[in-house]
C-alpha cells in the first residue's frame, strides 16, 4: 500500500495539487482530529509545529516520517525542489518543536543528521517511500536533508 501510495503521489498532477493545496488540507484534517486522520492514509503523517525563524510565529507542517531507534526521521525533500523547505530553516533556527501524530502530541529537539548517518537514513527513507530518490535528481545538486526529532523527556 505504502509503495502503491508513494507512486500515486510522484504523478504531475498528484505533486502539483500536493504542492498547492494538499498540505493545507493535511495541516487542518490532522489538527481536526488530534492526529488520527491525514490525508495519506497510508503514508504514515505527523504534524511539524514549529517556530518561524524570522517572524517567531507558530506554523504547522504535515510530514511523512518514519521511526529509527525512538527517532523520528523526516526527509527535507521539498517534493524536489531546489531549495530546502521552509520547515528546515525553522527547525535549524528553533530545534524545540511539537510533533503530533496518532492522537499522541510531544515535544521534541529536531537536528539535522549528517555523513554516513545520514546516508543510512535517507537509504531507509527511499526503500520506504522511493520517491525521495526521485527527488534527489530533481532538485539542481541539493543535498536533501534528513532531520531526527528526539522527544523531550
Amino acid at each position: 500500500m505504502v509503495r502503491a501510495g508513494a507512486r500515486f503521489m510522484a504523478t504531475g498532477p498528484a505533486q502539483s495539487f500536493l504542492r498547492r493545496y494538499g498540505w493545507r488540507i493535511d495541516r487542518a484534517l490532522i489538527k481536526a482530529t488530534k492526529g488520527h486522520l491525514s490525508m495519506s492514509m497510508v503514508m504514515p503523517e505527523v504534524l511539524l509545529t514549529h517556530t518561524g525563524a524570522k517572524s517567531g510565529q507558530q506554523r504547522s507542517t504535515p510530514l511523512t516520517y518514519f521511526t529509527d531507534g525512538g527517532r523520528v526521521i523526516v526527509v527535507a525533500s521539498n517534493y524536489g525542489g531546489v531549495r530546502h523547505p521552509a520547515w528546515y530553516h525553522n527547525v535549524k533556527a528553533n530545534p524545540r518543536v511539537t510533533l503530533t501524530s496518532r492522537g499522541y502530541r510531544g515535544t521534541f529537539l529536531g537536528e539535522e543528521v549528517l555523513g554516513d548517518e545520514r546516508d543510512r537514513l535517507f537509504e531507509l527513507a527511499t526503500q520506504f517511500m522511493p520517491n525521495y530518490a526521485g527527488y534527489q535528481k530533481t532538485t539542481q545538486g541539493r543535498r536533501i536533508p534528513v532531520v531526527a526529532f528526539t522527544e523531550v523527556r
